[in-house]
């Protein structure tokens, strides 16, 4: 949390979790209250509201079994950064910046190291490179998340196992 603050940038905080770590949010927030803003609890509402207005996504989950988060945040427009495991390692390709592909920014491991250096990748793309930050929106908003497209791809793994028995 420290190094969030020293940047350019605001945080806001929706969640809830260990009482140590919601205690910490809530001292960020009184101390740091035009840098960082949290809210212990969870309201859906509110999760779709920061995640719409917002220009990245920071999630760290250390377990997601499926994760929808980050679906709506590249609906949105909101560029996801994601501890990639579970379901979020199938729905986030990382950023490429040598060939423009990719949805967002992943770390491998739950560690602050490796959020501070997506973060820092996913900020430097945001402050330096505009067209690069404006493909990585683009191709999140323009993909099909849709349970037909899902069910589509869903029905053709069945039938490919069905034919190799």
């Amino acid at each position: 949390m420290p190094w969030i603050v020293g940047q350019d940038a605001q945080l806001v905080m929706l969640g809830i979790g260990r009482a140590d770590l919601e205690d910490m949010l809530r001292k960020f927030d009184r101390e740091h209250h035009d840098k960082v803003r949290g809210r212990v609890g969870f309201s859906v509402k509110m999760a779709h509201r920061i995640t719409a207005g917002a220009d990245i996504l920071l999630m760290p989950s250390r377990f997601e079994p499926c994760g929808l988060n980050q679906l709506y945040a590249m609906k949105y427009g909101t560029v996801p950064v994601v501890h990639a495991v579970g379901g979020i390692r199938d729905t986030v390709i990382p950023f490429d910046p040598f060939t423009e592909s990719g949805f967002g920014w992943t770390f491998d491991r739950a560690e602050a190291n490796k959020l501070v250096n997506a973060l820092g990748n996913c900020l430097n793309t945001y402050r330096s490179h505009k067209e690069s930050w404006k493909g990585v929106q683009t191709r999140g908003m323009a993909q099909d998340l849709s349970w037909d497209n899902a069910a589509k791809h869903y029905e053709e793994v069945l039938m490919a196992a069905k034919f190799q028995w």
